[in-house]
């Protein structure tokens, strides 16, 4: 059996989790199939950059990360992602709010 490599040596269980379930979320980067989402190729794209997602569920893996189930709207998959994986919508800290500007209200109407 292959070894597991922990790519950091920070337990984020030891806090509460970064995201709520039902948060907006969008995805930093594009996620491809580890293999671990039936029915699509591995290494297909089953979520792009800037993709709006909802968290459903969190859970836990290696008992060390959260694991965050999102349901991405555009295709409707779910798939576990990790918090470095994810930026919030819901609870931006007020000085990106404050850079973001007219704009900001325009977040309200990402669903």
């Amino acid at each position: 059996m292959a070894d597991i490599v922990r790519d950091d040596d920070e337990v984020e269980l030891a806090l509460p989790p970064r995201f709520e379930i039902g948060e907006r979320v969008l995805a930093r980067s594009v996620v491809r199939n580890d293999g671990t989402f039936q029915g699509r190729d591995i290494g297909e794209v089953l979520v792009e950059r800037g993709e709006l997602g909802y968290v459903r569920s969190v859970g836990t893996f290696l008992q060390q990360y959260y694991i965050y189930a999102v349901e991405f709207v555009r295709h409707g998959h779910q798939v576990g992602m990790r918090a470095k994986e994810l930026c919030t919508l819901d609870r931006l800290p007020p000085e990106v709010l404050e850079q973001l500007g007219t704009d900001a209200a325009r977040l309200q109407d990402l669903r």
